[in-house]
This record gives structure tokens, sequence and C-alpha cells, in this order.
């Protein structure tokens, strides 16, 4: 009893890194999709450095 506890958790990993490299086999991907950088969107960036004063600042007097 204490030898199946033993092996069915090494044979389910087993199992599991098999199904993993019959995954990338059938569905290899592209290098370019997982290299692709987290930039900021052009326009969100302009917009953000754009502003003179933070929101909720009162107006100053004329």
């Amino acid at each position: 009893m204490a030898l199946l506890a033993v092996l069915i958790p090494l044979l389910m990993l087993g199992v599991v890194l098999v199904l993993g490299r019959y995954e990338e086999l059938l569905l290899p991907q592209d290098d370019t999709d997982r290299r692709e950088p987290a930039g900021v969107p052009h326009t969100a960036a302009a917009t953000a450095t754009s502003s003179h004063a933070p929101a909720g600042t009162p107006a100053s007097s004329p």
C-alpha cells in the first residue's frame, strides 16, 4: 500500500511532463510571439506627461 502511495504521484508527474512535451510538438509557438515588449502606447504616454498640474488642483486666481 505504501508502494502505491509513492508510485502514483510519480506516475502522474510523468504523465503531466509527457503531455507538456506532446503539446509543444503539437502546437509550436513562434519566438516572436513570446518576446514582444510590453510597452506603453505613445498616445497614453504623451497625454500623461502633458498635464501641468495634478487632477483636483484648484486653478490659480487671475
